[in-house]
């Protein structure tokens, strides 16, 4: 098992994605991180046009994954990850505003990781993913592998 995923931040806020990226590498987080500006673009990087997924990108991921988004939102982003028998396995992170008790339940019980609250106020915001970065470091992932 490999303990250094690659990060995919699918964040459509350009932002977001910069205090997320700057607060992971600042809590010392060497991995690779990629960034997606929007749902379809995720699905695009793991699922071909007729829907079938694409096996080739083997390795590690975690996805940090935003609900409000342009395009496809990240609730169906997560159904359609943990519907795939071999994709299932990636770890999700639901990192987003949105503190609705019906959306915590729903993204629970499509198979998301966690469900983390971005804090409003800048300081908070930055320390709880420099936190976040620190749990990932901790994180024993499952490949994804080719067909």
């Amino acid at each position: 098992m490999n303990q250094s995923p690659t990060i995919l931040i699918v964040e459509d806020d350009e932002g977001h994605a910069i205090l997320i990226r700057e607060n992971l590498e600042m809590a010392g987080l060497k991995n690779p991180i990629e960034h997606f500006r929007d749902g379809q673009a995720i699905l695009d990087y793991f699922f071909d046009a007729d829907g079938k997924v694409q096996r080739g990108h083997d390795g590690t991921y975690l996805v940090l994954l935003d609900i409000r988004m342009p395009k496809v939102d990240g609730i169906e982003v997560l159904r359609r990850i943990k519907s795939d028998p071999e994709l299932r396995k990636l770890p999700v992170i639901m990192l987003t505003t949105t503190d609705d008790s019906r959306e915590v339940e729903r993204c629970h019980q499509l198979g998301c990781s966690v469900y983390i609250q971005k804090p409003v106020d800048y300081d908070k915001f930055t320390e709880a993913i420099r936190r976040l970065g620190l749990f990932v470091m901790l994180l024993l992932v499952p490949p994804v592998a080719s067909k």
